[in-house]
């Protein structure tokens, strides 16, 4: 009996320790929440966000910066971040061009992006950005309950993450869409309130009852997850939404290998994308 004991107390010390090594291998990782908003409509969700993040990294044992100052985008201050977070951004978010230079170079250096809710309407005059997040803003359905479906269950940032999920929240469409994008989850829009029928349906395009609500796009060099669920300030107490936002994080930390400059080949913002 005490051997039969001892067993599955080795394996909780074992996962303990793995736990704890984990832990300190973390330290290593640094996130930068960026929560400028240039002019229009600023959420209010965002300190919310900030809390969360925060609460999330110290679980984590990452170190997080979080600032709205522009000047933080230089080639020297953002070799030190695994990835930048942008939490509900909106309009332009950048003072200069070489700002956005710089943003764009540490995605081609091997930078990681993790953009949320109206991130998708940041920056809609630049096209590379455009191109990086894979689509930009066009129109959200109001505020509502509906339904968000798993699209790649499979993928290690859908890990916890409800197959079916239920959830009171915006509806993004987006336009202009890049094709690069790896869909994870979808809008079920058929299960909107039908009193916005006709711009649900002349925003919904061609697609017939799913639209893109979280995805990944390996881009130029650097690693992106959006989602775009995450409206409301009490989103980012409600455990399940914490679980998915932790996840996408962990994806795209789990993708960092470096900062290496020698990568980056951008010498305007606008120049051509590689092929």
């Amino acid at each position: 009996m005490k051997y039969l004991i001892l067993v599955p107390l080795l394996a909780v010390f074992s996962t303990f320790n793995l736990k704890a090594q984990s832990k300190k291998n973390n330290k290593n990782v640094s996130m930068l929440v960026y929560t400028k908003n240039g002019k229009g409509f600023i959420h209010d969700n965002i300190p919310s966000a900030v809390e969360a993040l925060k609460g999330i990294a110290k679980e984590e044992n990452w170190k997080i910066t979080v600032s709205d100052d522009p000047t933080n985008f230089t080639e020297e201050n953002l070799k030190q971040f695994t990835l930048l977070v942008f939490p509900s951004t909106n309009n332009d978010v950048f003072d200069t061009d070489a700002q956005r230079l710089a943003f764009r170079r540490y995605i081609e250096a091997g930078g990681g992006f993790v953009g949320l809710h109206s991130v998708t309407g940041t920056e809609r005059n630049w096209k590379w950005f455009k191109m990086m997040l894979g689509c930009t803003f066009a129109w959200h359905a109001k505020f509502q309950k509906f339904t968000v479906r798993k699209t790649d269950p499979n993928h290690p940032s859908m890990n916890g993450v409800p197959l079916i999920w239920e959830r009171e929240d915006e509806l993004y469409f987006g336009k202009e869409l890049y094709p690069v994008t790896n869909v994870l989850m979808s809008h079920q829009f058929t299960t909107l309130d039908q009193s916005q029928k006709d711009m649900i349906a002349k925003n919904a395009g061609t697609y017939a009852e799913y639209y893109p609500a979280v995805w990944y796009n390996d881009f130029q060099g650097g690693h992106v997850w959006v989602s775009t669920l995450g409206h409301s300030k009490e989103t980012y107490a409600d455990p399940v939404y914490k679980n998915h936002l932790l996840q996408g994080l962990t994806y795209i930390i789990s993708l960092h290998k470096g900062i290496d400059y020698t990568k980056a080949y951008a010498t305007n913002r606008d120049e051509d994308i590689k092929k």
